[in-house]
């Protein structure tokens, strides 16, 4: 008698539990989709975000071009004097890159949610430089006391000269090549799209017609 009569006090709050339980698993789906608690976050890449991930690499140096040469150089002194002249062997190099800073917000354009099409810069040479470690004076003729100065005069037109051999040695075309072996995965990785690049074309105005 008395194990039924616990029973009895035992059951109601057994049913009241039992109920609530059902009613919290009947509203934890929905209170919690209304609070957020179940919603995915949202993943959004936007132009300025990409573009400001791209201007951070600035300069990018796509491709070295090392010079050895070797230089006479001669400086008219007087019409009574035989010229100066020093002899160097000289060791350069010139750096192609492309200035990622240079871009645009209009520069990149994105097709559908996997393409991405980027207008780059012209590449440029970034610097170029005598290297004055490996370089050396092995000649001078008639320098009449002014050896310093026409050695530093013979580093500093060599300089140039590196300059124009880098060019001639399309230094520019290379840049752009590496440009799509280096850079276009860099950015394909960076942004989960396809990336096409192509180089920036620049609007001319039109010639103004002369005045009859």
């Amino acid at each position: 008698m008395r194990l039924l009569y616990v029973l009895r006090k035992l059951i109601f709050p057994l049913i009241i539990f039992i109920l609530t339980f059902l009613a919290w698993k009947a509203w934890r789906d929905p209170v919690k989709e209304f609070f957020g608690v179940n919603k995915k976050p949202e993943v959004e890449v936007t132009h300025n975000t990409i573009l400001t991930k791209i201007e951070e690499m600035g300069k990018l140096e796509l491709v070295r071009y090392n010079f050895k040469d070797v230089v006479e150089y001669s400086k008219e002194v007087s019409r009574f004097l035989p010229n100066s002249k020093v002899a160097l062997i000289v060791s350069g190099e010139a750096v192609g890159c492309i200035d990622l800073q240079k871009l645009q917000a209009s520069d990149l354009q994105f097709l559908g949610d996997s393409v991405l099409h980027i207008s780059l810069p012209a590449p440029e040479i970034c610097y170029y430089r005598v290297n004055h470690t490996e370089s050396k004076v092995f000649g001078k003729e008639n320098t009449y006391f002014q050896d310093a100065e026409l050695v530093d005069e013979g580093y500093k037109f060599a300089e140039k000269n590196v300059k124009q051999a880098a060019l001639n040695s399309g230094i520019l075309k290379q840049t752009s090549i590496n440009a799509e072996k280096i850079l276009k995965p860099m950015l394909e990785n960076m942004t989960g799209r396809k990336v096409y690049l192509m180089p920036k074309t620049t609007m001319q105005a039109p010639p103004v017609p002369k005045k009859r």
